[in-house]
């Protein structure tokens, strides 16, 4: 019983750890752009494709996108040049057959196919990025009962004045984890 109440403690302190520095778990995704299809100009009753493509999926900063083509190219192109299908200025271009573009900033990435008319029969791409959510360092705060509230069972009350970063700090966290768990062994 005394070993496994140790490791429920050091899991305790590792979690704590991890969730005080703020540290993610959450891995890169890598997405191949069209899934199975790969990049490719749309069929005439399908050029939405890459629309509904993009709409399906969650796009994060540090994942990537995947595109796979034959006798075709990939733009990275400014807003307008999207929506004009204009390719004689891209920011980049790729031609190789598999091409790997990481997505490093929230916001929106613009491609379109550099191929004659392929970009106006709906091959172009909009990716939206998330914007990452801040984790705020502070628990919020509570709010006061209004004026004349009373509560149905009054309870005896103890206050204990600690900060929320003492609370939060792996450093004050894994001793005390550490010190109850030596405690709780030495007990009859």
């Amino acid at each position: 019983m005394a070993s496994s109440l140790l490791g429920l403690v050091l899991c305790t302190c590792l979690i704590i750890f991890f969730a005080a520095t703020n540290t993610s778990v959450e891995a890169a995704m890598q997405f191949k752009v069209g899934g199975h299809l790969g990049w490719h100009e749309p069929g005439p009753n399908n050029t939405e494709f890459y629309i509904q493509w993009a709409e399906m999926n969650r796009f994060q900063i540090g994942d990537s996108l995947v595109f796979e083509y034959q006798n075709d190219s990939v733009l990275t192109v400014e807003k307008m040049d999207y929506f004009n299908c204009d390719s004689s200025d891209p920011i980049t271009a790729f031609d190789n057959g598999k091409s790997t573009l990481n997505l490093d900033r929230p916001g929106a990435f613009y491609f379109i196919s550099g191929t004659d008319d392929h970009c106006n029969n709906g091959q172009k791409l909009l990716v939206e990025v998330m914007h990452p959510h801040p984790i705020p360092k502070f628990p919020p705060s509570i709010s006061l009962p209004p004026e004349g509230f009373s509560p149905v069972a009054s309870s005896p009350s103890y206050t204990i004045e600690v900060s929320a970063s003492m609370v939060l700090s792996p450093i004050f966290m894994c001793p005390l984890a550490s010190l109850a768990s030596v405690m709780m062994l030495l007990a009859p």
